[in-house]
């Protein structure tokens, strides 16, 4: 789990999905089960992670609040969907999910130029767009107990304008309130286990804190690809 953390700090990403993968194929946890820890473990590991890329300048504040409170909304409902789809179909489905983040940022990071700062931009036009990246990313976040970092990060990316720097910073920001809020969902579903969130938590804090402090001091290529892999890896393993 420590190397796991350290990982995901250094991507930006809250790393649900690979949680989601080792619990139901290595530990045998019920999926649904599953799902909601994984978010709540979110909760601690991003936090950490995101003070890290505070401290290295990674973070657009603003626009990180904007995007993570209405992705908490849409979040919070998207854990009441997830009750009512059958285990099967959830195995695949988080997985498909994963494989396609992957692709879209593929697609985003090494065939699409990187599009221009939008810093000019009207701030309500801004704005309407953040709520846009929120409302969608804290809706595959709540139903398919994935972070949607990839989503977010393409968000930011493609409509948002942000830096590669940036949006990995940011996506720390942007998933606290999304994974809080989905967590407290799965939590009134019955779906939440505290003893294994605590088993979580003991590795992935601490490396996703250490693995922050490596993204400003590796090569673009290697940070883009690292980013595009991991989602692939935690689907691949899901369906095992």
């Amino acid at each position: 789990m420590l190397f796991l953390g350290i990982l995901l700090g250094f991507i930006g990403a809250g790393g649900s999905g690979f949680i989601i993968a080792l619990l139901t194929v290595v530990f045998g946890v019920p999926i649904h089960t599953a799902l909601g820890t994984s978010l709540a473990a979110m909760v601690f590991t991003t936090m950490s992670g995101a003070y890290s890329h505070y401290r290295q300048g990674n973070i657009d504040v603003k626009m990180g609040l904007a995007v993570g409170c209405f992705g908490a909304v849409t979040s919070f409902l998207g854990s009441g969907i997830a009750v009512w789809i059958p285990v099967d179909s959830l195995h695949w489905l988080t997985a498909g999910m994963l494989f396609l983040s992957a692709v879209m940022l593929l697609v985003r990071l090494f065939i699409v130029s990187r599009m221009e700062d939008k810093g000019a931009e009207p701030q309500r036009r801004l704005f309407m767009k953040a709520a846009f990246v929120g409302i969608v990313c804290g809706l595959l976040s709540g139903t398919f107990g994935i972070g949607s970092a990839p989503f977010i990060q393409l968000g930011l990316l493609a409509v948002l304008g942000l830096s590669v720097q940036k949006s990995v910073g940011t996506t720390m920001l942007v998933i606290l309130p999304i994974a809080l809020a989905g967590g407290i969902g799965y939590y009134f579903e019955g779906y939440f286990d505290a003893i294994l969130l605590l088993q979580v938590l003991a590795g992935t804090m601490i490396g996703s804190y250490l693995g922050a402090r490596f993204t400003n001091y590796v090569p673009l290529p290697v940070l883009k690809s690292a980013m595009v892999l991991t989602p692939i890896m935690a689907g691949f393993i899901l369906l095992f």
